[in-house]
């Protein structure tokens, strides 16, 4: 429920917040794997925590710390329960993935292929005891799966709980200005990543579509979307178009297909990496 008080408040553009949350994703998550590529194996032994695990140890700590920033910055009172413990189930969803993907990232180095399923692995399907593969599997769940829940959800969760808030009465206040629009093609463009390396598109969906639906329903009461709101909305749909670009080239790759046989076909771009760029080089 909105407060009294709340409902004719209004926030600028919150550029510097906006900004910070774009640099450190692009630098501590889109840049960690390519941080552990460049890097000589040399400087961090595979038996040590990698460049990139540093990168996704310090995204741990900033990431959430943003998101509470941004959450103190809403016009609208929000619920402090479900903020706290979405932040808590973020940090130990993402202290998960930073456990899987080290060690599925070393597995790498010793041959191991994005594009193939864990038991079709060369390096994997030979291993003795069998039980072993069945270790991996669990490993491949906590990174890819329950990880990846436990991360991405609550971490949605709190931008639409954000975005829920972003409402005026002025109609004169519903625009972006420019540094917002510079800010919209950086942020989209992460968001594609985010989307289809963590494959989570049902719930990237689910979530832009809800956002929708509110905009619908709070223009019939004269509510406009913010500034803040406006660069949500425009990051989630310029992101929806690239996955729309992305499935559409790659719609007819044969072994990608196999990997991503659901209905549903986003493949991830770590395993076009491996398939199509480093087995050539």
């Amino acid at each position: 429920s909105v407060k009294a008080e709340d409902k004719d408040r209004t926030a600028p553009f919150h550029l510097d917040l906006w900004f910070y949350f774009t640099l450190q994703n692009w630098v501590l998550d889109f840049g960690r794997p390519i941080a552990m590529l460049v890097f000589p194996i040399q400087w961090f032994p595979l038996n040590k925590p990698s460049v990139g695990d540093y990168f996704h140890m310090t995204y741990n700590i900033i990431t959430p710390f943003l998101l509470l920033k941004l959450i103190e910055r809403s016009p609208r009172t929000l619920p402090r329960s479900i903020v706290y413990v979405s932040i808590i189930t973020f940090i130990m969803g993402a202290s998960i993935h930073l456990v899987g993907d080290s060690v599925n990232h070393r597995l790498l180095f010793s041959g191991y292929q994005h594009h193939l399923s864990v038991r079709e692995n060369p390096i994997i399907k030979n291993l003795k005891p069998e039980t072993l593969i069945d270790s991996f599997e669990l490993l491949y769940y906590y990174d890819e799966y329950l990880g990846h829940c436990m991360w991405y959800i609550p971490f949605f969760l709190i931008l639409f709980m954000y975005f829920s808030g972003c409402f005026t009465t002025c109609k004169a206040e519903s625009h972006m200005p420019g540094p917002a629009l510079l800010l919209v093609v950086p942020s989209g463009l992460y968001y594609w990543y985010l989307v289809t390396e963590g494959q989570i598109f049902i719930l990237f969906i689910f979530t832009f579509f809800a956002m929708l639906a509110l905009v619908l329903h709070q223009k019939r009461r004269r509510l406009f979307l913010d500034s803040n709101g406006l660069f949500l909305l425009y990051s989630f749909a310029l992101t929806l178009s690239l996955v729309a670009l992305w499935v559409a080239w790659l719609w007819n790759d044969p072994v990608l297909r196999k990997k991503y046989p659901g209905v549903i076909y986003v493949p991830e771009p770590w395993a076009f990496y491996t398939l199509h760029v480093s087995s050539q080089q």
